[in-house]
Order: structure tokens, then sequence, then C-alpha cells
């Protein structure tokens, strides 16, 4: 599984890019990535290829405030394949507290049943 980490920063010039920076330098790749300002806070998931050293490298950088088990989905990049892929998670019973894509049309949600939207994804690169 992926990890996703929930990462809340000051809402400045050169914050994200400290984050970039600090990760690149710990040899933690970004396999996506989405962010928001709210309330002079910045937000940013960050999909990262390990965890730990993640954590290491942003000690001190930004505040982790949540660290999620995520599923990440290849999808096809064509005209309605988020609408058909959130679908069978509905249909399934899962809720999304976040998605966003990652890099490669790669989508990345963190669901309420990951065992169940698991199953119900499969289905997507099956092709059925």
């Amino acid at each position: 599984m992926a990890t996703d980490l929930t990462v809340l920063l000051t809402d400045r010039p050169g914050s994200l890019a400290d984050v970039g920076e600090a990760l690149g330098k710990a040899g933690v790749n970004v396999d996506g990535f989405f962010g928001f300002s709210l309330n002079n806070m910045a937000w940013a998931h960050l999909l990262v290829s390990d965890a730990g050293r993640a954590r290491e490298a942003l000690r001190g950088i930004a505040d982790i405030a949540e660290e999620h088990e995520v599923l990440v989905v290849d999808v096809e990049d064509k005209v309605g394949a988020l609408g058909e892929a959130t679908r069978r998670l509905a249909d399934a019973g899962v809720n999304l507290r976040f998605a966003y894509l990652g890099t490669g049309t790669r989508l990345v949600i963190a669901p309420s049943d990951l065992a169940a939207a698991k199953e119900a994804l499969e289905r997507i690169s099956a092709g059925a």
C-alpha cells in the first residue's frame, strides 16, 4: 500500500519549496500532490515513496497532521474515467475521505473501507 502524508505549513512564499527540497535531499519521491491554503495555513497531501524517510526529512520544516494508507489505481486518461471509478466505489458503499490524481493518471484515494474499495476498483484494471 501507499502512504499519503497530510502536511500543515505556514502559508508563505517558499514553504512548499522547503518541503520539496527536503524530500528531494532525503531521496523521497513525491508520486502525487494536492494542496490548498485556508485561513493563513497551507495544507498539502503528499503521496510519498517512503513515509519513514519523509517524516524524518520534514521534521522541523512542516507538521504532519495525518498519515493515511491509500489506494493508488491506474485510471485511463479519458472522459468519464473519474465518474466510472467513483461510481464503482459508491455502489460498493465506500466513502472517500479525499481523492486526487497522482503522477501518470493514477487516482489516489483514502477510502472508508480499503478492502471494499480495492475489490470495487479491481474491475477497472480488468476492463470490466
